[in-house]
């Protein structure tokens, strides 16, 4: 995932070029370009209107345009010292986004070396080794297969593919982060797909307050036993920072945090009861939304439940001197403490 060595343009006044600012990794990745005195300039690419201002970013300059847009990428990262590539569909991949997320990244990689950016910081995802039976701890030389099933899984493992492709020979190096499920107050997805917080975000504040105090009307959350690893937003972005700025060497980093959580971990927090369910029953449940074609995406991720994705982190530990600051479950609790209030 490194190209050729180059001389870096690290210093006050660095321009820092993003796309996806606005996501769950973009906005505390920004606050933490905002306040890194090494940034001087933040270029954010988003398609919808937003503004800096408004989110206390001073830095920052808001750049409509979309990554399928060649001469709108061309125009954001002609000027950077770092580009951070960050845009891409999670929740709803499917077939449909292959254009967005294979082609805008080939895209924001072409540009970046064709401008001869020195530094390309990339977020993949564990989802790029794919959901498959793995032995021990993931590390970074554990090839990112994809699952074929998980659109998301399969087309993380593609961009990267498309990654090394692009950079070989140039003189661009990449750091490429595989984050497990990013989680926190300004990352409320793992919540907010749940099919019980759907139904409610949908009802009435006081019809919400008023379920909460009806014992029987809290959901069960079915625990097949599998753990799992969470990594706060704001650890993630400390990574992608150390990226910005060159810390260790260019490569394959795996962020997350210490300890694991379950299902039952989870329903405890939001005070919902959990059950215990075979593991196998995940598959059977994936295998069979896989045969309705409007569900598919939701089979995917189904899919992703079935196996433990547990990584060894201690690469990002040792060469970026990466020190998360939140276990699983202080970022479990943060997620959840947001969601009650609200935010």
């Amino acid at each position: 995932m490194t190209g050729s060595s180059c001389a870096a343009r690290v210093g006050p006044g660095l321009t820092v070029a993003v796309t996806g600012p606005t996501g769950d990794i973009g906005k505390p990745f920004v606050r933490a370009l905002e306040q890194s005195p090494a940034v001087g300039r933040v270029l954010a690419m988003a398609r919808r209107p937003f503004d800096p201002a408004s989110l206390g970013w001073s830095k920052t300059e808001y750049r409509r345009g979309d990554v399928l847009d060649r001469q709108a990428v061309d125009d954001l990262v002609a000027d950077a010292d770092a580009v951070v590539h960050l845009a891409f569909v999670v929740v709803e991949a499917s077939d449909r986004s292959n254009d967005v997320n294979i082609d805008g990244s080939r895209n924001v990689f072409e540009a970046t070396v064709a401008a001869g950016v020195p530094r390309l910081v990339y977020t993949s995802s564990v989802a790029a080794y794919g959901y498959h039976d793995h032995e021990g701890l993931l590390t970074e030389e554990t090839p990112a297969r994809g699952t074929d099933r998980h659109a998301y899984s399969r087309q993380k493992a593609a961009v990267e593919r498309v990654l090394h492709d692009v950079l070989a020979g140039s003189a661009t190096s990449a750091y490429v982060f595989r984050p497990c499920v990013v989680a926190g107050p300004d990352a409320p997805t793992l919540l907010d797909q749940l099919p019980y917080v759907r139904v409610e975000q949908a009802l009435p504040a006081v019809l919400r307050r008023a379920l909460v105090r009806v014992p029987l009307a809290k959901p069960v959350l079915p625990d097949h036993g599998v753990p799992i690893q969470l990594v706060h937003h704001d650890d993630v972005a400390a990574a992608l920072l150390a990226g910005v700025l060159g810390a260790g060497e260019p490569g394959i980093y795996n962020l997350a945090g210490p300890g694991e959580v379950s299902l039952s971990d989870l329903a405890d927090a939001l005070g919902w009861y959990s059950v215990r369910v075979p593991r196998q029953a995940i598959g059977v449940a994936a295998t069979a939304l896989h045969r309705i074609p409007p569900l598919a995406v939701e089979a995917g991720w189904l899919e992703a439940l079935r196996v433990p994705m547990l990584m060894d982190c201690s690469r990002a530990r040792r060469e970026l001197g990466w020190r998360p600051e939140h276990d699983a479950r202080q970022t479990l609790h943060e997620l959840v403490a947001a969601h009650r209030s609200g935010r």
